[in-house]
């Protein structure tokens, strides 16, 4: 069985959407589930360092990571299901094929805010990621 895929789309790919996909990669393989994550945004700038450093005080390495245009992400017909974590990507959001599901999650920007609320975002992230692949693989109808 191939692996389930999710994207996590927010406008600019640089903090909340690179945290979710962290946390998703983090929690699939910490449960053995077969997952493809990736994230992207409707533009691409670079993933801030105050999100890299909160993730890696949670064990979880962004370093490597990268902004991303949706243009970049492979297959995108092919993907199980589609978060949203900002107001403006999901009314941005493309159109998915009909067995794509959607979600859509406003999660509070933590650019240009101290790291405690950095840490307090990256935190609600793991919690609505551990929601998510509780459900797995029957998706949830809201996160």
């Amino acid at each position: 069985m191939s692996p389930q895929r999710i994207l996590v789309l927010c406008t600019h790919n640089s903090a909340r959407s690179q945290m979710a996909e962290g946390w998703l990669r983090f929690l699939a393989a910490e449960r053995g589930l077969a997952l493809e994550v990736w994230s992207a945004g409707s533009e691409k700038t670079r993933v801030k360092p105050e999100g890299i450093e909160v993730m890696r005080e949670a064990g979880i390495d962004l370093s490597s990571h990268r902004s991303k245009t949706l243009e970049e992400v492979p297959e995108l017909d092919r993907f199980d299901a589609v978060w949203t974590v900002c107001d403006s990507a999901n009314q941005s959001c493309p159109l998915f094929p009909g067995q794509t599901r959607r979600y859509h999650v406003c999660v509070p920007d933590p650019s240009g805010h101290d790291l405690e609320h950095w840490r307090e975002v990256r935190d609600q992230l793991a919690e609505l990621c551990r929601r998510l692949l509780e459900k797995l693989p029957d998706w949830p109808a809201e996160l």
